[in-house]
């Protein structure tokens, strides 16, 4: 029996496979918002605002 039907027998779900793609990890980094490494001073003003007016969607480290 092979793996596949096994897991079609036994009814366990297959996960759909992640897109690698520059597409796929703008995304990513876009709903995980997390502190710049470096960047600007305006940059670092930027964030520091974006950080008051939504603190829900900061990922601080």
């Amino acid at each position: 029996m092979r793996p596949d039907e096994f897991m079609k027998k036994y009814g366990f779900e297959e996960e759909e496979p992640r897109e690698h793609t520059l597409r796929e990890l703008a995304l990513e980094h876009a709903t995980h918002l997390k502190r710049p490494n470096a960047g600007t001073p305006h940059d670092w003003e930027e964030w520091e605002r974006y950080k008051q007016e939504h603190p829900e969607q900061v990922k601080e480290d």
